[in-house]
């Protein structure tokens, strides 16, 4: 037997109601989810808006006020220079890790002029040790009145003289811009906690030891070992312990302060390491800004979370091998510390044209001044001989620099014929013109001029004299010799003496 349903089909009005009732579900789901991701959006960016203002109220300004009223003027490249100095204070809670007088202002420990180059893809950093005899310039006090000049003093005596936290990095700011003939975009100090609360937060920094330490290294006046504070060998430390390596000074090398400079160079390389393995994002740099705040003093151009962390974004970009620490060319002085020159001067100019260790052109897209009319020279497999037209002393030598960074292969210098040249010539053989325009590029202003022999060279006159900002050559060797990549083995190069 067949048995019939008798169910009949839903009108066609219900089914659609139906389907209009789908449609409400997928469209409240898609709702729900839509307010959800706002809701999380929202959160987020209130969060790190509330991290921003927390950051802004960790971060203490200096007094601008007592910058020096005659200040090295701005390069005309567009690369910057940022003070860092390492502060022992021990007010604020210092005394805790470093020991001391709680009232005691401090001196600068540890200093470093970081050169950014324009093309933000380099970086040198020049320590400046802290028993350098140099000249102290006036330094504003709380009272408004301002100090005398003091000659021959010890460099990190400049950060105590300003009486005042807020102060001291003018004055050292001022001592340092009259050193090096550089200007200063921005400085920033870091005391004790700051430095050891950064450490904690990327998880500790890989050194190295030559030996095992015991806190008789630390302090000199104990008569016994003490604990051992380090073995030797290659480690991971953080907090009071990056402390205790960074200040490390007479059980290892010659117990000088050169040779913890080497060791503090080697330390900041492997922070460097350990913030860029991170990331340089907003979101893994809020954390560190949070830890480092709390105990940086800067400039008013980095006074707020959102000027700092830019800061920081505009460096992502630099690649650690291109980022080189050096000091400042020195010699003995008895106990202390002398800057040689020319050297210093040489390594200065250098910076201020936006040239890198080995003497190559990181100006970025930013040209100078003398240089804004010359086209971009390339000069690889392009041979060119050297003459002096002038009397001045040396400037085949500079040219013959300029064109070797620039990639020209320099086949010799000598004095030209005669020394009354006004005007650079670049004079070539046949088949040479395209190589010879190539070359007076390198000269702007210069004049072509076709000659019966094979080659090409160059002859200089006093307008190349007496240009303004004569492209230097390389730094000296014996500093590019002792420099430091930031990618470097953390067991090389650690003493000195």
């Amino acid at each position: 037997m067949t048995i019939t349903s008798t169910r009949r089909p839903a009108p066609a009005r219900h089914r659609q109601s139906g389907r209009r009732r789908a449609g409400r579900r997928r469209g409240h789901r898609i709702r729900l989810a839509l307010l959800v991701c706002l809701s999380v959006l929202v959160l987020a960016t209130a969060g790190a808006g509330w991290l921003y203002l927390k950051l802004d109220g960790n971060i203490s300004t200096f007094d601008s006020g007592g910058l020096s009223d005659h200040r090295p003027e701005a390069a005309s490249q567009k690369g910057e220079n940022v003070l860092l100095i390492g502060s022992d204070a021990r007010t604020g809670g210092n005394d805790k890790l470093g020991g001391g007088d709680k009232d005691d202002i401090g001196r600068s420990d540890t200093t470093f002029l970081l050169h950014i180059y324009a093309d933000h893809q380099h970086a040198l950093a020049v320590s400046i040790p802290r028993d350098t005899l140099v000249a102290i310039p006036p330094c504003k006090l709380p009272d408004g009145s301002w100090t005398k000049t003091q000659p021959d003093t010890m460099f990190n005596a400049a950060y105590s003289v300003g009486d005042t936290a807020k102060g001291n990095p003018a004055c050292t700011q001022n001592t340092v811009e009259q050193l090096t003939g550089l200007r200063v975009d921005h400085t920033v100090v870091v005391d004790f906690k700051g430095f050891a609360r950064l450490t904690e937060v990327v998880g500790g920094v890989k050194v190295c030891l030559p030996q095992d330490v015991y806190q008789s290294d630390l302090n000199p006046h104990r008569t016994t070992p003490g604990k051992r504070l380090f073995t030797k060998g290659e480690q991971t430390v953080s907090g009071q312990k990056a402390l205790d390596y960074v200040r490390i000074r007479h059980g290892l090398g010659d117990g000088s302060d050169i040779g913890r400079i080497k060791r503090q160079q080697a330390f900041v390389a492997s922070l460097l390491k350990e913030v860029k393995s991170r990331g340089l994002t907003p979101t893994r740099l809020l954390p560190l800004a949070d830890a480092a705040t709390k105990s940086l003093t800067v400039d008013s151009g980095l006074g707020t979370a959102d000027k700092l962390i830019s800061f920081a974004m505009a460096l992502k970009d630099i690649d650690l091998h291109n980022t080189k620490f050096v000091t400042v060319p020195w010699r003995y002085e008895g106990s202390r510390v002398a800057v040689v020159q020319p050297d210093a001067s040489e390594l200065f100019a250098t910076l201020k044209a936006d040239r890198t260790i080995d003497g190559k052109n990181a100006g970025g897209k930013k040209k100078s001044a003398e240089t804004a009319s010359a086209t971009p020279v390339s000069g690889a497999g392009i041979g060119v001989f050297v003459y002096n037209g002038t009397t001045v002393t040396g400037l085949a030598a500079r040219a013959a620099a300029t064109l070797t960074s620039d990639g020209f292969t320099v086949t010799g210098t000598a004095t030209a014929a005669t020394q009354d040249h006004t005007g650079t010539s670049v004079e070539y053989g046949p088949g040479e013109l395209s190589r010879a325009r190539t070359v007076a590029g390198a000269f702007p202003g210069a004049e072509l001029e076709s000659v019966t022999g094979a080659g090409i060279s160059v002859v200089l006159g006093r307008s190349y004299a007496a240009a303004p900002t004569a492209t230097p050559t390389a730094v000296p060797t014996e500093v590019a010799d002792g420099a430091r990549s930031a990618d470097d083995d953390p067991c090389s190069n650690l003493t000195y003496g």
